[in-house]
């Protein structure tokens, strides 16, 4: 009798209050969306940092025939230099930085400039003698590279010495700055949602206050005259998750995976897997917040 009871007290609010219930749910599912969106746009940018450090080298150009550089006043880099460097890179004083040394001449750098620009009329132009020998160093820690730099940067023979990392690091501080500013419209939203459900239980106890009276009167408890506007709340918020993560599920399949996967492909992307595993958070954050607003609210507004 008593869960029939609440069943029906449930089903009275919730069509009295149909308009506002369906903007709880679309208020909590814009939030938790935003939410979830940031939450895998950081796990995305970490999934990056970890596919791209493992593979960040450093590069230290040597000497062309023609370069303004005052370490190359003398020329191209000689075989003497070249192998000098080759061993300093290879002995043990840099050996707990340096994982593995990749020598590319002059020859390897057209082969693959050729492969790499295959299509272009211009590069039909490029001899090997336009380009430049370097050694691709593979740091133990990428995040050392100063080190390896500080060796041989204003060396003789040595152009200049190039760490991968400037090039990604400025797409990571984009994402990372798009991802607080998520993170700052669900805050706002989220705000916006508790809001919307304390006016919505708010209602729904004003509209039932005789109700409440009487049950007051026969001795009712507290939490079971509270549970059904409880359950509105939680009910309504776990329809804006469960929209949330549908949304987020379509957006990484199809717009991840089937389209971005397909236009950059040097790019390591999450997959669904990613949304299943935030799902479970999303889903506890609405409950939370219906159980907030709840709190805030009944503790008032049931009382006779």
């Amino acid at each position: 009798m008593r869960l029939q009871f609440i069943l029906s007290e449930l089903g009275i609010g919730l069509r009295r209050n149909l308009s506002m219930t369906i903007s709880v749910i679309l208020v909590t599912f814009v939030s938790l969306t935003f939410v979830g969106a940031a939450g895998l746009l950081q796990v995305q940018v970490d999934q990056m940092k970890d596919d791209w450090y493992d593979r960040v080298e450093v590069s230290i150009f040597l000497c062309p025939a023609q370069s303004e550089q005052p370490t190359c006043a003398a020329g191209e880099a000689t075989p003497e230099q070249i192998e000098a460097i080759g061993a300093e890179l290879e002995g043990e004083a840099l050996d707990p930085y340096v994982e593995e040394v990749f020598f590319e001449s002059k020859e390897d750098a057209y082969v693959a400039f050729q492969e790499r620009f295959a299509e272009e009329w211009w590069a039909a132009g490029v001899t090997a003698d336009q380009l430049q020998a370097s050694y691709r160093v593979a740091l133990v820690d990428p995040e050392q590279y100063q080190v390896v730099s500080d060796v041989f940067t204003g060396r003789q023979g040595v152009e200049v010495v190039r760490d991968q990392r400037q090039v990604i690091e400025p797409l990571i501080l984009v994402l990372n700055r798009a991802s607080l500013v998520a993170a700052g419209l669900a805050a706002v939203m989220l705000l916006s949602a508790v809001l919307l459900i304390t006016t919505t239980i708010r209602l729904s106890a004003l509209s039932r206050r005789r109700e409440t009276g009487i049950m007051r009167l026969v001795g009712a408890s507290n939490l079971f005259i509270q549970l059904p506007f409880m359950l509105e709340g939680a009910i309504a918020a776990t329809i804006g998750a469960a929209l949330a993560v549908a949304g987020l599920w379509f957006g990484v399949t199809y717009l991840v995976q089937d389209w971005l996967a397909q236009s950059v492909q040097f790019v390591p992307y999450i997959s669904t897997d990613a949304v299943w595993t935030i799902a479970p958070l999303l889903v506890a954050v609405a409950i939370l917040l219906a159980a907030i607003s709840s709190v805030v609210t009944l503790s008032r507004y049931t009382k006779v």
